[in-house]
């Protein structure tokens, strides 16, 4: 499954072209496996036919649910599920529909660093309610409360939650869905992640958790972090009321032309023939996120590492190491190592780096070395 280094070096993706050669880039959210097979004979027959064109999505709905009834038994109705390019566009757009200009959002950092610039790009207020850390990171309630009741009128819900790795159990996210009644607030629940759910723990979707509730929310998913396909541009976002699928329908005719056609012809094949690719993925990243624990309780003691509930990102805790407020700019210049910069997920990161570890154990094994060299 797993693709050799000297391979690696010849994408052209911004994993492998943002740093010179020498750094090791475990930065940004991007597999370093071989597509799966499925999806990779797909996107073949499409290039052999020369089907290079317009996409057209509406296809793709029946596979979504019935990808969603086999994965999450989780059957929503095929009209109330929109395809659009990716899932911060789906944001945005759901944003739009549902919400005014100038509306305050509230979010749960640390937290995914594009959530702070696409809300500005939707013409609404971030309105930050952090996650507690705690023995595991949770959700601040009362905070979250105090946001609905005084400014927020939505919520912006990472789920499983990027770069924590927390997957929100189901009362947590019955009682968001019940606060959100309380208030009068919309949810929006980005669930990109969840193909990416390990063993102990279970991907509930909000909507399913929040059945029976008379709000107003939309659930987005999309095979682009599960199987590699970011730069396809394909995402799902799904109403979970007529009353959401009649605004979405508003939606400008220019949204479906961002779509890319090969994103969907790529989704399909994920989505009817991935999973099996999918069972095995999920094995060598659970094989992973073990080994870095490991190397990292012998060689960097010190650094605080939860191993995460779902993804295949690490969000490491360096503060031991007084390394400031970014300690990834400090392992990059220092162990020509990568890793996302933790102060671009809020003022919580501050302190903390991201990796990304789905990669080999070899080069897992050398960014830790490399770490601990600069710390050396």
């Amino acid at each position: 499954m797993q693709t050799q280094s000297s391979d690696l070096r010849q994408r052209t993706s911004e994993k492998w072209r943002r740093y010179p050669s020498d750094v090791l880039p475990l930065f940004i959210a991007e597999m370093d496996f071989a597509l799966a097979p499925a999806i990779a004979g797909a996107l073949h027959d499409a290039v052999e036919r020369s089907d290079t064109g317009y996409a057209w999505p509406y296809r793709l709905r029946t596979t979504f649910c019935e990808y969603t009834k086999r994965a999450f038994d989780w059957s929503p109705p095929e009209d109330h599920v929109f395809v659009v390019n990716d899932v911060a566009g789906g944001i945005i757009e759901a944003l739009k529909a549902l919400t005014a200009p100038g509306d305050g959002v509230a979010i749960m950092p640390p937290i995914y660093p594009p959530f702070f610039e696409i809300i500005g790009i939707a013409e609404r207020r971030v309105v930050e309610v952090p996650l507690m850390e705690r023995d595991s990171w949770q959700i601040d309630f009362e905070a979250l409360e105090v946001a609905l009741r005084r400014d927020a009128k939505a919520i912006l819900l990472c789920h499983p939650h990027n770069p924590t790795g927390r997957v929100f159990s189901p009362a947590d996210l019955t009682r968001i869905a019940a606060l959100a009644g309380k208030h009068n607030a919309v949810v929006i629940s980005d669930e990109i992640h969840a193909p990416l759910v390990y063993p102990e723990v279970t991907h509930t979707p909000f909507a399913l958790a929040a059945d029976g509730v008379d709000i107003d929310s939309v659930t987005l998913m999309s095979a682009s972090k599960g199987w590699n396909l970011a730069g396809l541009k394909c995402g799902q976002l799904v109403a979970n009321n007529e009353r959401v699928a009649a605004q979405l329908n508003e939606m400008p005719n220019d949204v479906r032309d961002r779509i890319g056609h090969f994103g969907v012809i790529a989704t399909e094949a994920a989505y009817r023939s991935g999973l099996d690719w999918m069972a095995e993925t999920l094995a060598t990243l659970d094989r992973n996120r073990r080994l870095l624990g490991e190397l990292l309780e012998e060689r960097l003691p010190d650094v605080r590492y939860r191993m995460p509930e779902a993804t295949f990102l690490a969000w490491l805790d360096f503060r031991r190491y007084h390394l400031g407020d970014d300690p990834a700019q400090v392992l990059l210049e220092r162990g020509r190592v990568a890793l996302a910069h933790g102060p671009e997920f809020g003022r919580q990161g501050h302190g903390f780096a991201r990796l990304n570890f789905a990669t080999s154990p070899a080069m897992i094994e050398d960014a830790v070395s490399r770490m601990a060299a600069a710390m050396a």
